[in-house]
């Protein structure tokens, strides 16, 4: 075999290796508009992942901490929402119907000035099928203002992290023979919710223990959600699929003070184009009031 016959065999042997290689893996990245149902699916489960604050507004004391449990239920997808129109709508449902609650440890930490730290971590341990690795961070402002032991807050919030899960293609539809699932592998997807907002709420007295408030606020999301799929051709699909989405939120709730140090906030959190997520947290304080906050607990929205 002369020279140039052998470089033209091993230049069209190195080109359908590349085909063949680019065939066993898809990765192109998917943009769908905000009507889609992609876009409307991400938006529902960003609903009870944004970082709300799941409490009265209240301005304590610098240096107070409380640690504590909040659980979030998670709303459901219908079929025809969880169908993709736009980057794959040959596809059924998605696996969405995961949890139906969500569990979410938080911290709060109040500074000088009435400004209050928080922080939340939702640990990488498997429940079911998910598992979740997220984080919530907000900084607030409480504001006294002058009738009925009212209280103005302000935060700002953020969640991120990722969630894993066989979102689109679970151990059912390995076994659809109807379904582009039918003899691969169990897909291990990754949704991160990516949540940004701002929100105001107004708090006041009523009675002893009891203090109910109402908000309102605005949120951007920036949902990435990331297919990770092989066949039962050997081929993987590691497209990821962006939205970018603006929502305004409302909200109202209570904080009910059980005792002295221990708390406890119940809540509806509603987005309006999307859903509706209740949530209900149990939160205790660390360490003691010193002798003059106790002198003026009873005269004072601080808690």
């Amino acid at each position: 075999m002369t020279f140039p016959s052998r470089f033209y065999l091993a230049l069209a042997a190195g080109g359908a290796l590349a085909a063949s290689s680019a065939a066993a893996q898809t990765t192109t990245d998917c943009f769908p508009g905000p009507g889609s149902n992609e876009a409307r699916t991400m938006a529902i489960f960003g609903v009870p992942l944004a970082f709300s604050g799941s409490a009265a507004p209240a301005r304590m004391p610098p240096g107070r901490l409380h640690l504590g449990l909040e659980v979030s239920s998670v709303p459901n997808v219908d079929p025809g929402t969880a169908t993709p129109t736009f980057c794959r709508p040959d596809k059924g449902p998605e696996n969405t119907d995961l949890l139906l609650a969500m569990p979410r440890p938080r911290a709060w930490l109040s500074l000088p000035a009435g400004f209050q730290l928080e922080a939340s971590w939702a640990p990488p341990i498997r429940v079911a099928e998910v598992k979740a690795n997220l984080f919530g961070l907000a900084v607030s402002r409480a504001t006294p203002l002058p009738r009925h032991g009212a209280v103005l807050g302000i935060r700002l919030h953020g969640s991120f992290g990722v969630i894993k899960a066989p979102i689109t293609c679970n151990d059912a539809a390995l076994q659809d023979a109807t379904s582009i699932c039918y003899q691969g592998t169990r897909s291990d997807d990754s949704f991160q919710p990516n949540v940004l907002g701002v929100e105001a709420a107004v708090g006041w007295q009523l009675g002893a223990a009891i203090r109910p408030y109402v908000g309102a606020g605005y949120n951007h999301l920036a949902p990435r959600f990331r297919v990770n799929f092989t066949d039962q051709f050997g081929e993987t699909d590691r497209r990821r699929v962006s939205v970018d989405l603006d929502r305004g939120a409302i909200f109202a709730g209570f904080t009910w003070s059980a005792t002295a140090a221990l708390g406890l906030n119940a809540e509806l959190y509603a987005v309006p184009a999307d859903a509706i997520t209740a949530r209900v947290a149990g939160r205790i304080r660390l360490g003691r009031r010193s002798a003059g906050e106790a002198a003026s607990a009873g005269r004072s929205p601080d808690r």
